[in-house]
């Protein structure tokens, strides 16, 4: 409305006017049909004005202009149906007047349907209708005019953007009837299908759907960093969610509360488990959907990233025939993966081993998995004390979250289990006062306790564009502070960029890690002094290497660069209370 406003083509007083009724009669119209309808301006006057808000060329089609070659170019049925009329083509360009020329999806697939990039033109659709009826043949030699695809989204989408100008105002439908309509919507679907098919074909961890004012934007986690894509109309939103939330089994009707949900889609022949998250923002509702392929193969620990001492290491810790070990980290760092590479390690016939988990993320043959149900009262505690009565060898506990079942835990190491979990902390020694703050006795913490495995993942450099470089004087400068006065390297790789890696220098991720073993001094100094600085003196004088150490070597190695390890290093991850002897370490 203002763009026809500030072109001269409607008066203040008639955008007023056509804003009034379409919020009191037509809320579902756009604008911009409104103002054709009340004969405030012409069709082509609202397609001029958009297209020269997007520097996008306005032509008024005419048969003479439209090569027969380029109707060839896309299928007669899929021309039709988008309201599309191919002009030209040459070297590789297809020149397509488009009715919906701000649909960047759709535009999308006509590439990808002609194989040329596309230069797009506006029109309005009666033109382009017109048009095509004067050309003779329209379709040329394309097949019967049926519409054909190879893609697995059944076409990337009919419907996204919209042909419209931005909606000043719009009322959301609290009837869940049509909701439930526009869910089913074939356009919908596709692009609820598009978006998983994308987020699969891009490696993302997550999706995210996030509402705005005129549009909601998909970003995907790819290697840790969210990755923005499309920008569909807003007014799809609803109907996206509730698609996601039938497809669910969640209540489309519940818009307040947050939800979650999940559900199992079968993608390139491999089931791919989607857990969903539902809330309500400003603007709309936010989804985040987790991706995670249960068809991928159980990774061994030697691809995780492990120095081949500290590797070997860990190996004896897992195989000792009770105690606890720890694996700590953030949420997002590996620690799962790690419990699972652990536990095929040593899967045979003649353990019992089980886990218990919320949810269950992978299939592990020769193990048994439970499924934790908090609001069934199945949490971890219970089903810990009831597993412990099924004769097990060893037990993976998903998350110790509580007292209670940091307390099972370790009465089970102590009565000649191996247990192994997962824990929120820092770094490796945090684990121990973490422990006892839960409220475990020291003594039963020093008894049970037979390692801690703190790790990270960090982006590792793509191995076909990273070159090294010298470090930067800042960076340097920060590396010889971390380390005690001196830098312990002087050049470090980058990541150029190139087509494998999306020119992002970046492909996959590495695990850093930091892995603490308690010997009989370190068990009688959690005795006498549980302290994190206690513990790390003891861990420092036992020489083991930090986060900042291993990161450093992977460095060295060209396996990530130095600004990767910097991001995430910090004073309590690598024991930097005492830098001087963490520098010499690293040196």
């Amino acid at each position: 409305g203002q763009l026809l406003q500030q072109r001269g083509l409607i008066s203040e007083a008639q955008l007023e006017a056509a804003l009034k009724h379409q919020k009191q009669a037509a809320p579902d119209k756009l604008l911009g049909e409104i103002l054709i309808e009340l004969e405030f301006v012409r069709p082509e006057d609202v397609v001029a004005a958009v297209a020269e808000s997007l520097n996008i060329p306005f032509v008024e089609l005419g048969a003479a202009m439209v090569q027969p070659e380029a109707l060839d170019c896309l299928p007669a049925g899929f021309i039709e149906k988008h309201t599309l009329l191919p002009v030209s083509v040459a070297e590789g360009w297809l020149t397509i007047a488009v009715e919906r020329f701000t649909d960047v999806v759709l535009i999308e697939d006509i590439a990808q349907r002609s194989g040329c990039q596309v230069q797009v033109l506006a029109a309005t659709p009666q033109n382009i209708s017109h048009t095509r009826k004067e050309v003779a043949g329209v379709g040329g030699q394309s097949t019967g005019g049926e519409e054909t695809t190879s893609e697995a989204l059944d076409g990337i989408l009919d419907e996204v953007g919209g042909n419209d100008l931005t909606v000043v105002e719009e009322q959301q439908s609290d009837n869940v009837a049509d909701l439930e309509a526009a869910a089913g919507d074939s356009p919908v679907v596709k692009l609820v299908n598009y978006i998983v098919h994308k987020a699969v074909e891009m490696r993302a961890s997550d999706i995210h759907i996030e509402p705005g004012e005129s549009t909601f934007r998909v970003r995907y986690r790819v290697d840790g960093e969210l990755v923005e894509t499309i920008r569909p109309a807003s007014r799809l939103l609803p109907a996206v969610v509730s698609r996601i939330k039938i497809v669910a089994g969640m209540d489309i009707s519940e818009r307040r509360l947050p939800q979650d949900g999940g559900l199992t889609v079968a993608m390139d022949q491999r089931a791919i488990e989607l857990r969903i998250s539902t809330m309500a923002a400003k603007t709309g509702e936010k989804v985040v959907m987790r991706l995670v392929d249960r068809a991928a193969s159980i990774e061994g620990l030697e691809v995780l990233g492990f120095a081949p001492a500290m590797l070997e290491r860990f190996r004896e810790v897992v195989r000792q025939p009770n105690g606890i070990v720890l694996v700590t980290g953030p949420t997002g760092s590996g620690k799962s993966t790690t419990l699972y590479g652990a536990l095929a390690e040593i899967v045979n016939e003649t353990r019992n081993i089980s886990t218990i988990e919320d949810p269950v993320e992978r299939r592990l043959a020769g193990t048994n998995q439970f499924q934790v149900h908090v609001q069934a009262g199945f949490t971890f505690a219970k089903a810990l004390r009831s597993l412990l009565r099924q004769d097990p060898d060893v037990i993976m506990v998903g998350e110790i979250r509580d007292v209670e079942t940091a307390r099972l835990a370790t009465e089970a190491a102590l009565t000649g289990h191996l247990v192994l979990s997962t824990l929120h902390t820092n770094d490796a020694p945090t684990a121990v006062p973490r422990l006892i703050n839960m409220g475990v006795e020291p003594y039963l913490v020093a008894a049970s306790l037979r390692a801690v495995l703190a790790q990270r993942l960090v982006r590792r450099l793509c191995p076909h564009c990273s070159r090294p470089q010298p470090l930067k004087p800042a960076t340097a400068q920060t590396l010889a502070r971390l380390c005690g006065g001196t830098c312990p390297i002087e050049t470090a790789y980058v990541g150029t960029g190139c087509s494998r890696c999306r020119d992002k220098g970046v492909f996959g991720r590495i695990g850093v890690f930091e892995l603490l073993t308690l010997n009989e001094q370190m068990l009688t100094g959690i005795l006498h002094d549980p302290s994190i600085a206690a513990i790390r003196r003891l861990a420092r004088q036992r020489g083991i290497s930090t986060l900042l150490d291993d990161g450093l070597s992977k460095v060295r190695d060209g396996l990530i660069g130095v600004e990767s390890l910097l991001e995430i290093v910090a004073r309590s991850d690598a024991g930097m209370d005492e830098p001087a002897e963490t520098g010499q370490q690293a040196a």
